[in-house]
């Protein structure tokens, strides 16, 4: 089940189309051809044999009043490591322009910096000179917004900013100027960006902000109401993941084997807690750290 902060990315490129070319433009210098609008697209890729390819969002650019697609743009917001993704990625980019019949590129949007790195890895097809690499919008990338003209011509941009930078110092700066881009939203927006920008400050610049919002505020929008519980149950299970991940780590490596990258990766991705706890056990008996996968078939 995709996260609350997962979703809530996804909706700020649904709900503003040009998002994914300004910040293709303005953050990774790319060329974009000129066009009249940014169309939402479907995101369904699936093939004829019924089959899980969905992107994020599909962004394409059409030209001229007989909407000729001039580029399309595969929008993948990733949180975390997912081994499935440098294999459905070439999908999604070659099922996109198979069905717009033009350039696409595939952009990975991500808030955490590690994750950057990890998506921003060639993906070598095995077909000659087939290598995708690509483009990584990461927090360093995304600008820090703190001018209030700037967020109310570009709120999701400022949205994004608070949820790359609300910890750090500025956060208090990207809030504020949020503030005076939701006076301009409509309802729906300005609640369910409202929750986005104060769950992702700091909490100084979260005191500030609620102080100039008045008391008492709660999560308002109905986007958020339908995902907040189950964030919170997410985040739990989530805590739970990672800390198992670790310890069958830290017990190997406590035993003196050497753990191999692959495998490292691997436990660290899982989301099985029932083969966490088996890695677990497996790491006070095994004698080379990939064992630990073979005796699980893996």
């Amino acid at each position: 089940m995709p996260s609350v902060t997962h979703e809530a990315l996804v909706e700020l490129f649904k709900n503003r189309p040009t998002l994914a070319v300004e910040l293709l433009q303005d953050a990774l210098g790319q060329t974009v051809p000129a066009f009249t609008e940014a169309r939402v697209e479907s995101s369904d890729l699936a093939e004829i044999i019924p089959s899980d390819r969905r992107a994020d969002a599909v962004i394409v650019l059409l030209v001229g009043e007989q909407e000729r697609p001039a580029m399309a743009i595969v929008v993948e917001v990733q949180l975390g490591v997912d081994l499935d993704k440098p294999y459905v990625w070439p999908v999604y980019v070659a099922q996109t322009r198979a069905r717009h019949r033009c350039p696409t590129r595939l952009l990975a949007v991500t808030i955490d910096p590690k994750m950057a790195r990890w998506c921003s890895q060639p993906i070598d097809t095995g077909h000659p000179g087939w290598i995708l690499v690509p483009l990584v919008l990461g927090p360093q990338g995304v600008p820090v917004v703190t001018d209030a003209e700037q967020a109310k011509a570009a709120p999701e941009v400022v949205v994004l900013s608070a949820m790359a930078h609300g910890q750090e110092e500025v956060g208090e700066a990207i809030g504020v100027a949020f503030l005076a881009a939701a006076a301009g939203l409509d309802e729906e927006r300005r609640a369910l960006y409202g929750d986005l920008v104060l769950s992702s400050l700091n909490e100084a610049a979260r005191r500030t902000l609620e102080a100039m919002m008045k008391a008492g505020y709660e999560f308002q929008s109905e986007f958020a109401r339908s995902y907040v519980a189950k964030g919170r149950e997410e985040g739990m299970r989530e805590g739970t993941l990672k800390a198992k991940a670790q310890a069958v780590l830290a017990f190997l490596e406590a035993r003196g084997l050497e753990v191999p990258a692959d495998v490292r990766e691997r436990v660290l991705a899982s989301t099985d807690l029932a083969e966490l706890d088996r890695w677990i056990r497996r790491a006070a008996v095994v004698t080379d750290a990939r064992e630990l996968l073979a005796a699980n078939g893996s």
